[in-house]
């Protein structure tokens, strides 16, 4: 009998070491609880903290908005490219595209040194909002939105989506999404990105192939799928039917459990009191009344409470952004996360080749071809 262990998607394996993040006891970005930084920081903060080990100072993080606002500008011939992709072309395999593109632009881009590699993400930082944007605002026909330097990170944002500058409260509930999309240790696209980037190619390869894997419906789509949902149960009253007769037919529901989250994924707590005062300013909370309903029978009688994705689907709702962004926005946020993991990889860099369990046929002689029936 073997003695190799098999963990099916390598559940409950460590397959390295990391000083970035941690899920143990609690989501932490660097030793920061993550409802302290949602609750006290801003994106830009947190996405400092990701990259140089702590949260800046004052002078620290006004240097890094600076960068992040000069860099906010992409080549016009990677906008004609977004233009030129056909329009039923879905937004994350144009942003990965976009992303791509972005790197032959970038005069460091084979350069593998930490220092370079925080350049770089600061410009994709930067820069991504725009091919999010411009790719959105092209589809619909509508002219496009050149960043305002006055603005936040979250602000910009939604601005050059939408054209207009968000209310506070809106501007500060992106923010706190971006802030908690930011990082989660070693998730799928995020492991990805370090295997890419173990290979010694360069960063953006290794975000472009995390593009790749975090569009999957059982990652970043999810939140797309959890919209799709609360759109077919469409009223309050028909929640409950609606839900159990999915369950009876063992439908899946997305929004619910979590591979490493048993009892509850601590982000979905922070963003729905979000999600509840976006509702009240839009005078609303029909949305919220189904999440609600839904969400009490899944823990019922499955036991599985919501992930991240169950609120932040209504909170993009409310934003007014439509849904084919949801993803890229994730995209938006966790950019620094992976960057973070790529730059960690590369300072202890080892290859990263697991082994696999063969279930093929047994050895068997080779049969010349003229013998074979």
């Amino acid at each position: 009998m073997s003695s190799e262990q098999y963990f099916p998607g390598l559940e409950g394996v460590i397959a390295g070491e990391t000083a970035i993040s941690t899920i143990t006891g609690g989501l932490e970005y660097r030793g920061y609880g993550i409802t302290d930084l949602a609750e006290q920081s801003t994106f830009p903060e947190v996405a400092y903290l990701l990259l140089h080990d702590d949260l800046p100072n004052e002078e620290q993080l006004a240097d890094f908005k600076a960068i992040l606002d000069e860099s906010a500008e992409v080549d016009g011939a990677i906008i004609d490219l977004l233009r030129a992709i056909p329009l039923h072309v879905g937004a994350m395999d144009v942003l990965r595209t976009g992303i791509s593109a972005l790197g032959h632009f970038d005069p460091q881009v084979d350069e593998n040194t930490t220092s370079a590699n925080i350049a770089k993400t600061i410009r994709l930082l930067a820069q991504i909002p725009i091919l999010i944007a411009a790719r959105h605002r092209l589809r619909q026909g509508l002219s496009l939105v050149l960043p305002d330097p006055g603005l936040s990170f979250a602000a910009n944002l939604l601005f050059l989506i939408t054209g207009k500058a968000p209310t506070p409260v809106q501007e500060r509930a992106m923010d706190v999404s971006l802030i908690l999309y930011a990082e989660h240790e070693f998730n799928a696209s995020t492991f990805t990105a370090r295997v890419v980037t173990s290979t010694q190619s360069d960063l953006y390869s290794a975000i472009v192939a995390a593009v790749g894997a975090l569009k999957g419906p059982l990652h970043g789509g999810a939140n797309e799928r959890v919209l799709e949902v609360l759109e077919e149960v469409a009223s309050p009253g028909n929640a409950e039917r609606w839900v159990r007769q999915a369950l009876a037919s063992k439908r899946k529901i997305m929004g619910f459990g979590h591979r490493v989250y048993k009892d509850g994924d601590p982000r979905a707590v922070i963003l729905r009191n979000y999600c509840i005062e976006l509702a009240r300013k839009a005078g609303d909370d029909s949305l919220e009344r189904i999440a609600d309903t839904l969400e009490r029978v899944v823990r019922e009688e499955k036991r599985l409470p919501p992930n991240l994705d169950w609120p932040s689907a209504r909170l993009y709702k409310y934003l007014g952004l439509e849904v084919d962004l949801y993803t890229p926005l994730f995209v938006a946020s966790r950019v620094v996360g992976w960057a973070a993991h790529v730059i960690e990889q590369t300072e202890n860099n080892r290859l990263i080749r697991p082994r696999s369990k063969y279930t093929g046929p047994a050895t068997r002689a080779y049969v010349p071809l003229d013998e074979r029936g």
